[in-house]
């Protein structure tokens, strides 16, 4: 064996590969003083019994052992900051209020436009660097803070360089329907038939990206609009994904059905209807707690939504303005609080079904025989600690791909 983990105090995993709905979501493997080995990277045998010798050895000393987390919606590649903004928002200003003026998502695509490719792969290193130290092993990677040709291909290319780089495993999703820039403020239809017609077959030319991101709300982009783009990004190869019913309840969830989105993220504002629709066409839910609590407003309906047979995936939302925050484990603990999961439906929502809302639940998000080796030992004595720790990184060593990364 290449590699041991042994004295394993308890190791934690949902099993399966795919997602796991309703009732299913809290059925997780618990294995006391158990053990994992490894060869060529995969994993070959997770539970007790007697560890076999192995080139390396890390012993866990009694302590939890979880998948590597999944973060299956980030804005990871980005210019600047917006810390200026919080003043603007203890005011009284609105997220949309923000970005009416100019402010919010336009800002960012001024500084990310300004920004070099070098500048801004220097940039999503570290902080990939500092997501693996957290426990995520696995990111998706969107666009959206270019929306225009030569910008939104300087983002995926900068996430295709970060992919070949380091260790975490990086997926690319192309989000030029993010917002719409300044320079095509009075018309629309010019800016839709940009991204339609000129910057999905470049994307599609240099194959940048495996996804395709829509931000469906109230002035942004309409479902009627969001199912055309989405319609085209599809004939370019690349499956649907959908921002939908985050401000305001204007059918996004609905819309992302209809589109045969494998996510819909967000979702505060879903409707019944909505939630019902996600369910009927195996929508997977990213929900965003951590962007719940940056802006103060209400949380998605994520019990519902797991009655309705809808699998919840729980991820950062990083980015620089609603959610400048890239540790997991926050959102873990909100999901708790504030959705009312269990630990063990949380640690589901982190792992497999973040990882089957990006296609990849096939690969990570458990620990069993086949799966690639991404592991996480934590400084907690069981799963129910590492919920309750907030505010304190509690990642003792990560594992990749078979190798010991932190």
């Amino acid at each position: 064996m290449d590699l041991v983990l042994k004295n394993i105090g308890l190791l934690a995993t949902p099993v399966g590969k795919t997602a796991k709905k309703g009732g299913e979501q809290k059925q997780i493997l618990l294995a006391e003083n158990a053990f994992v080995s490894v060869e060529n990277g995969k994993i070959v045998y997770a539970g007790q019994g007697q560890p076999p010798d192995a080139a390396q050895v890390i012993d866990c000393q009694g302590r939890l052992v979880t998948p590597g987390l999944v973060d299956a919606h980030t804005h990871l590649i980005f210019g600047g900051w917006r810390q200026k903004e919080m003043a603007r928002k203890l005011a009284g200003e609105s997220y949309l209020d923000i970005l009416k003026s100019g402010g919010g998502i336009l800002e960012t695509v001024r500084q990310t436009r300004a920004a070099s490719e070098d500048a801004l792969y220097e940039k999503g290193a570290a902080l990939l660097k500092e997501m693996l130290a957290h426990g995520t092993t696995t990111v998706e990677c969107k666009s959206g803070y270019g929306l225009n040709l030569p910008d939104e291909l300087k983002q995926l290319r900068v996430a295709k360089r970060l992919a070949e780089s380091q260790a975490v495993d990086l997926v690319p999703t192309f989000m030029g329907a993010h917002a719409i820039p300044a320079e095509y403020k009075e018309n629309r239809a010019a800016f839709i038939e940009l991204l339609c017609g000129e910057i999905m077959p470049a994307v599609k030319a240099e194959n940048l990206a495996e996804f395709c991101d829509i931000f469906c709300e109230t002035a942004v982009f309409t479902p009627a609009e969001s199912l055309g783009i989405l319609a085209a990004a599809a004939k370019h190869g690349m499956v649907p994904k959908a921002h939908a019913d985050e401000i305001d309840p204007i059918g996004g969830a609905e819309m992302a059905a209809a589109a045969g989105c494998i996510s819909a993220e967000h979702l505060i504002m879903a409707s019944d209807t909505g939630i019902r629709a996600l369910a009927e066409k195996n929508v997977a839910a990213c929900l965003l707690p951590a962007t719940s609590f940056c802006l103060d407003k209400n949380y998605a309906r994520a019990r519902d939504m797991i009655s309705a047979g809808v699998a919840v995936a729980v991820c950062t939302d990083f980015n620089p303005g609603s959610s400048p925050n890239l540790n997991l484990q926050l959102p873990m603990y909100l999901s708790c609080l504030k959705y009312r999961l269990t630990p063990a439906e949380a640690l589901t929502a982190v792992t497999l079904n973040a990882a089957a809302a990006i296609n990849r639940s096939g690969m990570v998000g458990s620990i069993e025989p086949g799966k690639q080796a991404d592991l996480v030992v934590w400084d907690a004595p069981d799963l129910e600690y590492i919920f309750y720790r907030y505010g304190s990184n509690l990642v003792r060593s990560v594992v990749k791909k078979g190798k010991l990364v932190v």
